[in-house]
């Protein structure tokens, strides 16, 4: 059973409320509620986390290793800007698929630069709810074949 960390950067937990045009009215318990069904369909077990710290969420990755084999992670605004946050991902070496709800290369110029996208094994944007669904899928199925 692959064992599967999800990550939600800043301000995510403001999903719902903030930004409905570009985010839309899905809440962050809604997100989590929908990936923990197709973890049940996909036989893989999901833990979910959430912070607006960047120092948290870099714990977090950290005490990923060894426990988890794989990571799924919306940096949030941090996408854009934490050589740190990119650092411990490189460090923990487990497959990491970025998310973002939005399609973050039609949006502001500032948000087309990624520094998590060198690190991670793919990116997936601009499908709402459904990035994270499409993100599961690919890291359960990098975990079966043992790709990182």
């Amino acid at each position: 059973m692959a064992k599967v960390l999800v990550i939600h950067g800043p301000n995510l937990n403001m999903l719902g409320k903030r930004e409905t045009g570009v985010y839309g009215t899905a809440t962050l318990d809604e997100i989590n509620d929908a990936v923990r069904t197709a973890a049940k369909e996909l036989g893989a077990d999901v833990t979910f986390f959430q912070s607006n710290s960047e120092g948290m969420l870099i714990d977090k990755i950290h005490e990923a290793s060894g426990r988890y084999d794989a990571i799924i992670i919306n940096p949030g605004g941090y996408t854009h800007t934490s050589v740190s946050l990119r650092d411990a991902i490189a460090a923990v070496a487990l497959p990491t698929i970025e998310v973002h709800m939005s399609n973050i290369y039609s949006r502001e110029e500032f948000r087309h630069h990624s520094y998590i996208t060198p690190v991670a094994a793919g990116q997936i944007s601009g499908f709402g709810v459904n990035s994270y669904l499409l993100a599961l899928r690919a890291a359960v199925e990098m975990v079966r074949k043992g790709i990182n």
